[in-house]
C-alpha cells in the first residue's frame, strides 16, 4: 500500500487500541459520508487527506502525510456538543508527540482542529462534525 494509507491504518489501529471516554470503533475511509439515521451512534473516521514531499537531502525526501480524523454524531443539546469537543481533544492528546506503533517510521508533526464544530452541520441537521488534521513525517 501507499505510505499515507499505511499511516492512516496505523492511526486507526492506535485509536481502536486506546481507551477513551466514548465508545467507538474508528474506521479508515476514503469518503466518510453517512445518512443522518446512521449518526445516532458516534462515528470516528480516519481519512488520508494530503501528501507533500519535500527535499531533505540529496538522497532523501520528507513525506508529510496529512490524515483527517472526523468525529460525527447527531446531537440533541449543547451539552452533548461539549462532550464531543472534549472527546476530540482526548483523541488529539492520544496522538500528539507519539510515534505510531504500527508505523514507527512516521514522526508526529502537528495537529490542527478545524472545524472544532462545523456550524452548518449543526444548524441544518443537528449533527456534530469535528475534524482533527494530523500530520506525520516520514524520511524516504
Amino acid at each position: 500500500m501507499s505510505v499515507i494509507t499505511d499511516i492512516a491504518d496505523a492511526v486507526t489501529t492506535s485509536l481502536n487500541a486506546a481507551t477513551f471516554s466514548e465508545d467507538f470503533t474508528a474506521e479508515r475511509l476514503h469518503q466518510p459520508s453517512f445518512e443522518l439515521t446512521e449518526l445516532q451512534s458516534l462515528h470516528v473516521s480516519v481519512v488520508p487527506k494530503a501528501l507533500e514531499i519535500r527535499n531533505a537531502s540529496r538522497q532523501h525526501s520528507f513525506w508529510d502525510c496529512t490524515i483527517d480524523v472526523g468525529i460525527q454524531q447527531k446531537v440533541d443539546d449543547d451539552a452533548r456538543v461539549d462532550e464531543l469537543v472534549a472527546f476530540a481533544e482526548e483523541i488529539a492528546d492520544h496522538l500528539r508527540l507519539k510515534r505510531l506503533a504500527d508505523y514507527p517510521l512516521a514522526a508526529w508533526m502537528a495537529i490542527e482542529h478545524d472545524p472544532v464544530v462545523a456550524s452548518e452541520h449543526l444548524d441544518q441537521h443537528r449533527q456534530l462534525t469535528s475534524v482533527l488534521t494530523v500530520t506525520y513525517r516520514v524520511k524516504r
